[in-house]
C-alpha cells in the first residue's frame, strides 16, 4: 500500500468517525421563558419562612394586628427602593403588590385611613401590616403601638416613576370616600349559575354586572352588585349582603366606564 493510498484511507476513516459522533450530539433543551417579575414580586425568605407575593390585590381584605415603625427606619430604603418617610401615608405588607392602596380600619376605635404599600413586613408573629408613623397617628395607635385592624384593597397607583422622587406619577383612586362601588357576591365557573344568582338581584331592581375573569385557562364569572358612590353607604350594603347569606361577599371599586364624546 502506497503512502498516498494510506493517507486517503486515514482521512476517510476520520470523516466517518466524525459523522458518527455528530449523529450522537443532541441540541440543548430550550429553557422555558417566564414573564418578568420585579424583585418585590418574587418569593423571598425571612427567618426560614418563604413568602410568595401575589400578582393582584383585587378583592383582598384581611383582619389582624397592625404595628407601626418610625425611627430608626426613617431615611432608610424601603423594599421598593424608595426612601422611607415616617410622615408619609405608607405601610409594609408581606405579600401585597407594591403601590397597592389600602383602606385601614381600626376595629378598636372605628378610625380609618388610607395607605400605600411600599415596603415588606412585618415579620413578627400575627402582625399583618406595619404602618408609617403618620398612618398610625391617624388611627390613634402611637401610644398602644399595636391595634386590631381590617385592611381592604381599594386600588393601585400606576404610572412611570418620577426620577429622583421614587413615586409613581399618577394615582388611580385619590378620594376613597367616593367611587364606583360594587359588592362581589360570588365568582363561578358555571356561567348559567352566575346568571341565576344575578337574576335574584335584577328581580329586585339592583344594578348587576357579570364580569368574566380568565386565569390559568379557566373563565370565572364574577357577579357584582352596584353599592353606590359613597363609601359608608356602600359598606352598609356590603354588610346586608353578608348577613343575607353571601359569606364571601366583599366591597370593591370599579373604574367608571369612559364616556363617549358626542359626534
Amino acid at each position: 500500500m502506497t503512502p498516498l493510498v494510506r493517507l486517503v484511507l486515514l482521512l476517510a476513516a476520520a470523516v466517518l468517525l466524525l459523522q458518527g459522533c455528530a449523529e450522537k450530539i443532541t441540541p440543548p433543551e430550550a429553557k422555558p421563558e417566564y414573564p418578568y417579575k420585579p424583585g418585590t414580586q418574587r418569593p423571598y425568605t425571612i427567618n426560614g419562612k418563604t413568602y410568595y407575593p401575589i400578582d393582584s390585590a383585587d378583592g383582598y381584605r384581611e383582619k389582624g394586628v397592625a404595628s407601626w415603625y418610625g425611627h430608626p427606619f426613617h431615611g432608610r430604603k424601603t423594599a421598593n427602593g424608595e426612601t422611607y418617610d415616617m410622615q408619609a401615608m405608607t405601610a409594609a405588607h408581606k405579600i401585597l403588590p407594591m403601590n397597592t392602596m389600602l383602606l385601614v380600619h381600626n376595629l378598636e376605635n372605628g378610625r380609618e385611613t388610607v395607605v400605600r404599600i411600599n415596603d415588606r413586613g412585618p415579620f413578627a408573629k400575627e402582625r399583618v401590616i406595619d404602618l408609617s408613623y403618620a398612618a398610625a397617628k391617624e388611627l390613634d395607635m402611637i401610644g398602644p403601638g399595636l391595634g386590631r385592624i381590617e385592611i381592604i384593597a381599594m386600588g393601585q397607583e400606576t404610572g412611570t416613576a418620577i426620577k429622583g422622587e421614587g413615586k409613581p406619577a399618577q394615582l388611580v383612586h385619590q378620594d376613597f370616600t367616593r367611587g364606583n362601588y360594587f359588592v362581589q357576591v360570588g365568582s363561578f365557573l358555571n356561567r348559567s349559575y352566575a346568571e341565576r344568582v344575578a337574576r335574584r338581584f335584577l328581580d329586585r331592581d339592583f344594578r348587576v354586572v357579570i364580569q368574566p375573569y380568565i386565569t390559568y385557562g379557566y373563565t370565572y364569572y364574577r357577579v357584582q352588585i352596584y353599592a353606590g358612590s359613597e363609601l359608608e353607604p356602600a359598606r352598609r350594603f356590603e354588610r346586608q349582603i353578608l348577613d343575607s347569606g353571601f359569606a364571601g361577599a366583599f366591597l370593591l371599586i370599579r373604574e367608571e366606564p369612559e364616556k363617549k364624546g358626542k359626534s
